[in-house]
Formats: structure tokens, sequence, C-alpha cells
């Protein structure tokens, strides 16, 4: 809208209108500058200061009380109380004030004001999943389990990434993995790999498997890689029985093949039918500069294919892979065998099978023949007998970097049909 200004008089009118303006504006906007600078200066008096300067500012006061409640020099809890209660008072509707208010009560022991103050958040905000996880929290730290279960189960239902701590601070709080499912757990595999996961990398193999027969038990599908760290961690807490029982189960839920192999061998895909999973108690390998790898073609009656691997020459390389750990039986005979072909392998080191503990070093420790040059399809093969403490064998296509001035590793290798077989038991036992 245009206004009119040619008479002098409108024009003195706008001006005296505009000097009115700017003396009520400008002295305003001094003030909340000053108050904005004060409540950014950290030091507690200052910020206070500048609070006093903006009635119905809460979150400068929020701000105050967390300064107070957290300065580990000079912390003063029963003044960020009295911030906190400035803070809720301005602003009722603000859940997060009343956490800070919920939370200093409880340092200071006062429980009851606490859990009303939590009772508020709740009621200002009761879809917030950190107000549930926060409150949920606090009522397990009261050992009121079943109301905390209820709080913590709405906030991983509504924000997932909440769950692992939900997980650790239950089990924390409760040492009761029934509990941890039955309550908190959504009825999801992720949710329960997340609580195999925790207690695996904790130690804790018996909640650990706990959860896994209710992961099994929900019979719903997950990717074979989901198991792999749970398998590991059977695999270094030397647990071969468990290990092979999650392996199948995991396997059957992958809607793979879990029957043991039935030329009863005990390593997994020792005819190399599948390709490899890369993990659990399946062959792993991992790419090796100056090494190709592939599947190839093998003569009838030595297995399903045969891995070929290609050295370029370009190296002194060396290799540990194609690898698979195989669950055994401690004072047991075993005997193990493969087929093998060469093609011109370059250097004194060339191909060789390596079997070891991999959990007790030199408990295990044995191979078969260095192959170099060029071999027509040869069977490899070594017997052993497991001490009492292996329950693991590792089992891997070995070649050791050559001492050699000329030690660039060029030709083909093949291995087809390996397996490892109960040969009888060292202590006298039957073989099952």
């Amino acid at each position: 809208m245009e206004i009119p200004l040619e008479s002098a008089g409108r024009r003195w009118g706008l001006v005296v209108v505009s000097l009115a303006i700017a003396a009520i504006l400008i002295p305003q906007a001094c003030v909340l500058w000053l108050a904005r600078n004060r409540l950014n200066s950290e030091e507690v008096d200052v910020m206070e200061r500048g609070a006093e300067l903006t009635p119905g500012d809460a979150a400068g006061w929020d701000r105050v009380g967390r300064l107070r409640q957290w300065d580990f020099l000079h912390q003063d809890v029963s003044a960020a109380i009295t911030d906190y209660l400035k803070a809720v008072h301005e602003e009722p509707r603000s859940a997060y004030y009343w956490l800070d208010l919920a939370g200093a009560y409880e340092v200071t022991g006062d429980d009851v004001r606490a859990a009303d103050a939590f009772a508020h958040a709740k009621a200002v905000y009761p879809a917030s999943s950190e107000v549930a996880f926060d409150y949920g929290n606090f009522l397990l730290r009261q050992g009121e389990y079943a109301p905390a279960f209820e709080e913590l189960r709405a906030a991983v239902r509504a924000d997932p990434t909440l769950l692992p701590l939900a997980i650790s601070r239950t089990w924390r709080s409760t040492g009761d993995v029934n509990q941890l499912v039955n309550q908190v757990l959504p009825a999801n595999a992720d949710a329960y790999f997340q609580a195999v996961d925790f207690f695996a990398a904790s130690g804790l193999m018996e909640p650990a498997l706990a959860v896994w027969q209710r992961l099994v038990g929900l019979d719903q599908p997950f990717d074979l890689p989901r198991s792999f760290p749970f398998i590991d961690e059977l695999i270094h807490s030397d647990r071969a029985e468990d290990a092979r029982a999650v392996w199948r189960g995991a396997l059957s839920a992958a809607g793979l093949p879990h029957d043991d192999p039935p030329n009863g061998s005990l390593l997994w895909n020792g005819d190399f039918s599948r390709n490899f999973s890369n993990g659990g108690l399946d062959w792993r390998w991992t790419d090796v500069l100056g090494a190709n790898f592939s599947f190839d073609s093998v003569p009838s009656g030595k297995g399903s294919r045969a891995v070929r691997l290609d050295f370029t020459g370009g190296r002194n390389l060396e290799l540990a892979a194609p690898a698979q750990y195989v669950a055994v039986e401690p004072g047991r005979s075993y005997h193990f065998r493969a087929l093998m072909r060469t093609d011109l392998i370059t250097t004194e080191s060339g191909m060789r099978f390596s079997i070891v503990d991999p959990n007790h070093g030199g408990a295990v420790a044995t191979g078969t023949d260095n192959f170099t040059g060029s071999h027509d399809w040869t069977a490899v093969e070594t017997d052993l007998v497991t001490p009492p403490e292996t329950h693991f064998l590792l089992v891997r296509l070995r070649r050791n970097p050559s001492r050699l001035f000329d030690s660039k590793l060029a030709g083909t290798a093949w291995i087809a049909d390996v397996t490892l077989l109960p040969s009888g038991s060292a202590a006298g036992t039957t073989p099952r």
C-alpha cells in the first residue's frame, strides 16, 4: 500500500512514527542481543543474568541449569533444580525440560519428585521415544521392572536405534534373558540378532545361545551372513557343537541345504559345489593381489568343481586361503585328503595344505607336501590326532613367501574334493 507524502505534515508524521517505533524496538533488540551474548558466555553467573533479561525464556533457564549440573569442578545440582523449575514454569509443555528436572532430582536422591517429573514428561509427549527410554531406565534403577519393560518396549518400537542400549541396560539390571526377550525385544529377527551380538561380544555365550534358540523359533528367514559374527565368537570360544548347531540353523533359515556332507566329511562344501559363503563354517576367501580366484571343471570322479588360482608372477605373495574352520572333537584321529593339480608353479615355495588349531598355538600344526612345478591331479593326505584342548581346526591352502632372490610366484593351482574324516580315537573311543 502506498502512502501519499505530498504534504510536509504527512512526511513529518511518518518520521515521528518511525522514530517512535525505533525507540521501542531498538532497546528491545539491545536487551535480546545482551541476553544472547550472556547466555553464550559459558560462565554461569553471566548466563543467569542473561536469562533474567528475557522473561519467559525457558530455554535460557534450562541451559543455565545444565551448566550448573554438569560443571564437575563447581557442580551445584540444587541450584540446577531451581533453574529447571523456572524452565518448566515458563514452558510446561516441553518434555525435555521435565526430563532435565527429573534427572537432577534423581541425582540428589529425591526419587519421588524424579518420578513425578518423569510422569509430567510422559504426559506432555507420550509418543517420544526419548522420554519413554529415559523413563524406562529410571524405572529399571528403581527395580520397577514391569512398567520399565513397557516403557523400553515402546521406546525401541518408536526408535529401533535405541535397542542396543535397551538390551544392555535391561540385562545389567535384571540378568534375566527371558525377561529381555519376552518383555523388551520386538519379535523380529533383527532385534533378536542385536541381542545375540551383544551377549556374544560380551563373552556371555549361554544367554546368546538362549536368544538364538528363540530366534530360530520365530521361523523368520534371514540372510546367512547375519549369523557370521556369532559363529566367529563361538569358534573363538571353542564351542564346537554349538557352532555346528548354529551353522545348521542359519543355513536352514537362509533356505540353504543344511544336512551334513553325505561322505561323512567334517568339512563343509568340500566338493565346491556351491560358491563360498565367506564366513561361518564354510570356505573363506579374501582377494590377494597377484592371485586370481575362480572355479573350474574337474574330471569325473574328482568332485563337483575345482578351485582355480592363477598367479600373475608379479609378487612374492603369502597365501592363506581358501580356508575353513572345522568343528572337531578332542582326542580323536582324523584323516585329511584333497586333490591338487599345479601347472608351472614357480619358486621353491609352492602350494600345500596347512592344518592348525586356531585357538591354541602349536597344539596342532601339520600339512601336506609342497607342490611346485607341474603335477597332474594328485591326492595329498595327512593324518593327525587332536589333543585334549582342540575343538576346532583351521584348514587352509598355504603358500609361504619365498626367501630366494627370484621369488615372484607364477603358474596355476587347482584343488578339489577336500575331506576331513574321523578315523578313530587316540583315546580308544569309537568315532561317531
